[in-house]
């Protein structure tokens, strides 16, 4: 009798999966999602990701409005004088910018270190205290900084940085040893960090031959120097960090850690306009095609039987009412791991043939708060983990709307609850830790996506652990769907 139960059941989902692809719809579907990744996978590889720097100060009509609004100034005013200077300031630096906007690096060094002397000299030379000595002076400064860009000397600057940082250094720990006072000692201390901070930003330039720019390189090299100093501020605190700074100190560590392995392996871990990197963040991008089609199936699976009548001709055949919903739901979950899968080979597909698939072979990288280190994994190892993370989410909502559907007869309340509970989940979040809403940390939202505590990490709240939320996943499950294997074995369907 088991075996034939077990035969019935798997007949059962056998025909229920014969009924979902004889649908065109779920066909349609699947090739508008086909379609939306081709977009957005041409919109990855297209999309413009030039330098910060190559912005208006370019254009030559902007630079022009600033030239007809500075004649309309008069610097000898007292009421024009600070406009005239921010406004021929700009202009200069604007006018510089173009000129060298071929190099990335120098239009660092000029947004960097040249901007300052540009506003310094028209301070003195049409401020109230001109200074025509130190406006020679600022000049010669600008001067032997544009011969260093003209000789593509970037490297002078990273020298200078260098130096600077060793002789802050040197003298600290001079004033350390003279030094008794402990609150003093304690800013010594942070001042060194800070000095030690810029010091191995220059090393890291020099020894990887990194030029000033805005690549990921030197993205890194800004991460890491942020990251450092937010870490030595919180590190100084004479107090034991609260649960959201805790947080933010473990974001910092994170990039602190992310962003060496940048400098000293050379790769972009953060790379998008690759294979690697849009599968990396495959839930993050194409999430939302996943639960539409399979809230669209789940909301209908069974109240499409009551509303075409043919419920009744199903409820005849020799099989209890739980084992015909039972067999519905288990194919709901088939079509989950289906869903994924052939989006997921879609999405090799695409972008395999519009990044290549040498991507592949690069590791994701992530910080492991357990051991603090950085650890390598392949990316369909990552893909398995994120499917794992993410299947409590995909499971509940797809039990929402079998749950709506089954109890309701409604495909249309069923789909719509279901999305809207989808899309308002990131705002309840949000909403619920920046209110510090506590007795929150229990609803279902909070709870249903595990990536939150990958590796380790601090999940939303205080109080929150990964087994407490699979816990609260499955009671959450539950109070959804034995309800509905009540109701559904108890309805009357005569009037169907």
């Amino acid at each position: 009798m088991k075996r034939q139960g077990g035969i019935s059941l798997r007949n059962l989902i056998k025909n229920e999966l014969i009924k979902i692809f004889k649908k065109k719809t779920i066909y349609i579907t699947m090739i508008v999602i086909f379609l939306l990744l081709i977009f957005m996978n041409c919109m990855f590889k297209y999309a413009n990701n030039g330098s910060e720097y190559n912005y208006y100060l370019y254009n030559e009509d902007y630079i022009e409005s600033l030239r007809n609004e500075l004649k309309t100034l008069n610097p000898d005013k007292s009421s024009d004088v600070t406009t005239y200077i921010n406004i021929l300031s700009e202009i200069q630096l604007s006018e510089m910018m173009q000129q060298y906007k071929d190099a990335e690096w120098k239009l660092a060094i000029i947004n960097e270190r040249i901007s300052p002397y540009i506003t310094e000299r028209n301070t003195y030379q049409y401020g109230a205290e001109k200074n025509e000595t130190q406006v020679e002076e600022i000049n010669k400064q600008i001067q032997s900084l544009t011969e260093k860009l003209d000789g593509n000397d970037w490297k002078y600057f990273a020298k200078e940085d260098l130096s600077q940082a060793n002789q802050q250094i040197e003298s600290l720990y001079q004033q350390k040893e003279k030094t008794e006072d402990t609150a003093q000692l304690k800013n010594i201390e942070t001042e060194l960090k800070t000095a030690e901070t810029e010091k191995e930003i220059a090393e890291y330039r020099l020894n990887k031959n990194i030029p000033y720019g805005s690549d990921y390189l030197n993205r890194a090299l800004s991460e890491l120097q942020t990251a450092n100093m937010n870490l030595t501020n919180y590190d100084s605190l004479d107090k034991e960090l609260e649960y959201q700074e805790k947080l933010e100190y473990n974001r910092y560590l994170e990039a602190q850690a992310e962003s060496r392995y940048v400098l000293d392996t050379g790769m972009d871990i953060n790379k998008t306009d690759s294979l690697k990197g849009i599968l990396q963040d495959f839930y993050a991008q194409f999430g939302i095609f996943l639960i539409v089609v399979i809230i669209m199936i789940a909301g209908t699976i069974v109240s499409e039987e009551f509303n075409k009548g043919t419920i009744k001709l199903l409820l005849v055949k020799p099989y209890t009412r739980n084992k015909i919903l039972l067999s519905k739901f288990i194919t709901v979950l088939i079509m989950i791991v289906f869903v994924i899968i052939v989006t997921l080979i879609m999405q090799i597909l695409i972008g395999g043939i519009l990044f290549g698939f040498d991507s592949l072979a690069d590791p994701v990288v992530a910080y492991n708060f357990n051991t603090n280190t950085i650890q390598e994994m392949n990316i369909f190892a990552n893909l398995g983990i994120q499917t794992l993370m993410q299947l409590p989410m995909i499971v509940l909502l797809a039990t929402l709307a079998f749950a709506i559907s089954t109890i309701f007869s409604n495909s249309t309340l069923a789909i719509t609850i279901s999305l809207l509970g989808y899309m308002s989940s990131s705002i309840i979040n949000q909403l619920v830790i920046g209110y510090h809403l506590n007795f929150m940390k229990y609803f279902v939202t909070m709870n249903w996506d595990l990536s939150i505590y990958a590796n380790g990490a601090l999940p939303y709240m205080e109080g929150m652990n990964m087994n407490m939320s699979i816990l609260i996943c499955i009671v959450y499950f539950l109070i959804m769907i034995i309800p509905t294997f009540i109701i559904f074995k108890k309805r009357n369907i005569k009037n169907i």
